[in-house]
């Protein structure tokens, strides 16, 4: 299984090392010729979403992505990931997101919780996290809340979540968000990713 990484920006090699952990193959994606690789699936990280649009345009990516993702690849997506697939940029994923919705990143916060299909006691590290105000079709399905807000959700062959799941507690620090933190040893998220594009 052959895993595209975004890797204009943001936390990307966290995502690549829990991947390669669990036996997929990764590549990052930093240009058009570089999205063209055969891929399975795609990884959309966290980092700062208006960068990474303005990015994806300027390298003629937008585009190309959009029309992989509309047409069946399996993507997921982290925090600013979570936010390129909604309503107002992408605009794959039947959601509408409210951005830095915790606050700045120095209140960012560590938390468990139950995510249908996952399980309980997942890891959810959240910085300058959005989450998900609503969802606009019976398409899409909330799969996680936290104190009562959206934080991950399903649609079809699209998975997003407001954290960072590849992250564990001890990396909520200012240095993690731009992606030098260490791996979360809890991969059941991106085992459940993977079984979206191959099931086990």
């Amino acid at each position: 299984m052959r895993i595209a990484v975004l890797a204009l920006q943001g936390a990307f090699i966290e995502h690549e090392q829990v991947l390669q952990r669990l036996g997929a193959e990764t590549f990052q994606v930093r240009q058009l010729k570089d999205w063209q690789q055969p891929k399975d699936g795609l990884i959309l990280p966290g980092g700062e979403s208006t960068v990474q649009m303005r990015l994806l345009s300027k390298l003629g990516l937008l585009e190309p992505i959009r029309q992989a993702v509309a047409s069946g690849l399996p993507v997921f997506g982290t925090c600013a990931g979570m936010i390129l697939l909604s309503e107002d940029h992408l605009g794959t994923m039947d959601i509408r997101v409210r951005r830095n919705a915790y606050g700045r990143q120095l209140g960012s916060f560590f938390t468990t919780g139950s995510v249908e299909g996952i399980g309980n006691d997942v890891p959810m590290t959240f910085i300058r996290a959005p989450y998900i105000e609503t969802i606009l079709s019976p398409r899409c399905k909330a799969i996680a809340t936290v104190d009562g807000h959206i934080v991950a959700a399903r649609q079809g062959n699209q998975l997003a979540t407001s954290f960072h799941p590849e992250l564990g507690d001890q990396q909520s620090t200012p240095d993690m968000f731009a992606g030098s933190g260490q791996p979360t040893d809890d991969y059941r998220f991106h085992r459940y990713f993977l079984d979206m594009i191959h099931p086990s």
